[in-house]
């Protein structure tokens, strides 16, 4: 992962809104919650390529980065607002995509896709020739 994709992913991360984490947690729910044993195969590839190419270090410290935005002590007001379910949810697809980032160079294109795509749903540029599902347009009482 490029220095500069990792700074792109952060600070899209960062400039996420209660809405921008509901998609993330939806696109969760898409493409990983029914698809979990291929998920968690894939996120077990991509983590023993990442200690295989003695990434393990810089990949904690990223995986850190993260963990400050979305729960930590300099959480981000979406992140906080959208805190228990959905938030976990979308935590889980901004880990995952950010593994596939990592270890990119090290996994097949099939691993990456599985870890990318449920962020890719808020984040599309992570699988670009992938368009984003159509999202559920909720009812708002005016």
């Amino acid at each position: 992962m490029s220095q500069k994709e990792r700074e792109r992913f952060l600070r899209e991360l960062g400039t996420f809104s209660a809405a921008g984490v509901e998609r993330a947690a939806w696109g969760w729910n898409q493409h990983a919650a029914g698809e979990l044993d291929s998920y968690r195969e894939a996120e077990r590839a991509a983590l023993r390529a990442i200690e295989k190419a003695d990434r393990g270090p810089a990949w904690d410290e990223f995986r850190r980065s993260i963990f400050d935005m979305t729960e930590g002590r300099k959480a981000l007001v979406a992140w906080k607002y959208e805190h228990g379910e959905t938030g976990h949810k979308a935590e889980s697809a901004a880990f995952g995509a950010a593994l596939a980032l990592f270890a990119r160079r090290h996994i097949t294109g099939d691993q990456f896709a599985t870890l990318a795509r449920p962020m890719d749903e808020a984040l599309p540029w992570l699988l670009p020739k992938e368009p984003p599902h159509p999202y559920p347009v909720r009812d708002r009482e005016v």
